[in-house]
């Protein structure tokens, strides 16, 4: 009997998806990083006394667990997603402010044309130091003067990258970027947003534009976060943002790189620092094929103002295998005017008194899986 037209419609498309089922293939990793150190910084109390901990936010790089998978879906078609968690290794709790899934939890599809994914995602800020701020997330290094550097994420992004013989272009927007209270920090901030009586609060957007070669590269990125009504450090308008501006670029020259860039910071909720610049200059040398030596220079100045931070850290790591190294880290602060940042990025806290110097030292293990 002769099938109606509809029904053999029907059969074929039934068929083409038990064939696509059958020829998908899919993928699911997991990694992670536990890196764990002891450091002791000095005038770390009100009487000047110095403090030794086990740091819970960072020693080298973050404690992590992850999971990222793929699936083929043909003609160049995948779906990609990552589910990433922060933990302190001196304690084994969840950081980014308690998340299950802090640090990245997205789902998205990708081809040629570049990458769409939909979660909490970095930001294309992040994205754009990558390469040009040597010393990165380590113990002393950009994030103790800023501390969104490093943890520049936002909630309910829509996010896209590509990268075109070298060419990398990027953007992202958030419709609610922070729904952690945890603050005022990255942590957390409050910042929920996806308000109907308030279309403009809490948003986050960021645009990227980087191009890589072999011995060299450049960067240029914008991060923009709006406020909203109860939002912390003094960001709770959504007439009120805090832009940043990244430019940056690196040079290899056989076993040496040098890298520099800066970061301009408009922050509508500081009526007396809003402006500043952050400027970095850093250098990394492979020294041996295990060992690498690497350190940064960095200077935070805020416009119309006499308070500044100028910070230098150096560090060394020694690889005993590609997943398992030691590391040796120290850095040096110097506060002027009422600043008083603290020179470790590792833990809240331990700060020394405004316009006062500290400096900081750490040992600590890293392994990767």
């Amino acid at each position: 009997m002769k099938k109606p037209p509809f029904l053999a419609g029907l059969s074929a498309c039934a068929c083409l998806l038990a064939s696509g089922a059958v020829s998908a293939q899919s993928t699911v990793s997991i990694y992670g990083v536990i890196d764990a150190s002891v450091e002791h910084v000095t005038k770390a109390t009100p009487s000047g006394g110095g403090l030794t901990r086990v740091p819970s936010l960072t020693g080298s790089a973050p404690s992590r667990l992850g999971f990222r998978g793929t699936e083929d879906l043909g003609q160049g078609l995948k779906t990609v997603f990552t589910l990433e968690t922060g933990f302190s290794p001196d304690t084994g709790v969840a950081n980014q402010g308690g998340r299950a899934f802090g640090r990245q939890a997205f789902v998205g599809l990708s081809g040629p044309w570049g990458t769409v994914s939909l979660g909490r995602q970095y930001t294309m800020l992040f994205y754009s130091i990558l390469e040009s701020d040597i010393l990165g997330p380590n113990l002393y290094s950009s994030g103790s003067l800023d501390s969104y550097i490093p943890n520049a994420r936002a909630d309910n992004a829509i996010t896209y990258r590509g990268t075109f013989s070298g060419l990398t272009l990027g953007a992202s927007y958030s419709l609610g970027r922070d729904a952690v209270n945890a603050g005022p920090s990255p942590a957390g901030t409050n910042c929920a947003g996806e308000n109907p009586n308030d279309s403009k609060a809490c948003r986050e957007w960021s645009a990227l534009v980087k191009y890589d070669t072999a011995t060299w590269g450049t960067a240029l990125a914008v991060d923009e976060l709006r406020g909203g009504t109860g939002a912390f450090a003094g960001l709770n308008s959504s007439a009120m943002t805090d832009r940043r501006t990244s430019a940056n670029g690196y040079v290899k020259l056989g076993g040496l790189k040098l890298a520099g860039g800066l970061v301009r910071r408009a922050n509508g909720a500081s009526a007396t620092q809003g402006k500043s610049d952050l400027w970095y200059l850093g250098a990394a040398y492979q020294v041996t094929p295990a060992l690498l030596v690497d350190g940064e220079v960095f200077s935070l100045r805020y416009k119309d103002s006499v308070n500044r931070a100028t910070l230098a850290a150096v560090r060394a790591t020694y690889s005993f295998s590609r997943r398992t190294a030691v590391y040796a880290t120290a850095g040096h602060i110097q506060n002027k005017g009422t600043l008083a940042l603290s020179v470790s990025g590792g833990q809240p806290g331990g700060a020394p008194v405004p316009g006062g110097s500290q400096r900081g030292v750490a040992f600590g293990v890293r392994h990767s899986f």
